[in-house]
């Protein structure tokens, strides 16, 4: 499903039993990266959505900026390995060479994610690919496309995402703007306790 020039949706490309077993990895990842939440470097004010990575490199944001770095800014620790499913669906949708970052966000009820580019990235030659689980999230992604750069502003396509979809932006979409406007609460039982993962993909070095 064609959501804009370069973006594609999948519905559902993880069936229900894979979607417990990549539940699984994650959960099991988070107790040696677990969740926190980043601030903005200008104001100092905490995100709503918490997040980790998995990966060689995780992305992360503080007051010196955002930027990418080898250990989880809390334990200190390097960040866990991604799950094997995931880096199949990145050889499936991108090939070779192989993602070095998963960034994991949750979103808990009220949490959610102003529009933003992925700027942070050496290589934006590769799609992003974000993975949903649990709660179905509304999706929104464009902005003003003039003389081959993105803008604030312009036409959004919005769409709902929904647990076990996987959604690909590239091309000309890779660096649109993009981001979730709300989830809505207990559209799934996947998560205990409820809420959103989303599991997204990327190069990171050129």
């Amino acid at each position: 499903m064609k959501i804009a020039p370069g973006a594609t949706l999948w519905r559902e490309k993880f069936s229900p039993l894979q979607q417990k077993q990549l539940r699984d990895d994650v959960l099991e990842r988070l107790k040696q990266a677990p969740l926190y939440r980043p601030i903005m470097p200008g104001t100092g004010k905490a995100f709503s959505v918490e997040e980790t990575s998995f990966g060689a490199l995780g992305w992360v944001a503080d007051k010196a900026g955002y930027r990418y770095q080898p250990l989880h800014p809390v334990t200190g620790k390097a960040w866990p390995d991604i799950p094997p499913v995931l880096l199949a669906l990145w050889r499936e949708i991108n090939g070779d060479p192989a993602p070095e970052s998963c960034l994991v966000n949750f979103y808990r009820t009220g949490a959610k994610m102003g529009l933003h580019q992925d700027l942070d990235e050496k290589d934006v030659s590769a799609a992003v690919i974000g993975v949903s689980l649990g709660d179905t999230a509304l999706f929104r992604i464009g902005g003003n496309f003039v003389d081959g750069k993105w803008g604030r502003g312009g036409k959004t396509a919005s769409v709902s995402l929904v647990s076990g979809d996987v959604i690909v932006f590239g091309g000309p979409t890779r660096l649109a703007y993009h981001g979730i406007d709300r989830i809505r609460p207990g559209t799934s039982r996947l998560l205990p306790g409820g809420g959103r993962l989303s599991l997204t993909l990327r190069r990171v070095a050129a």
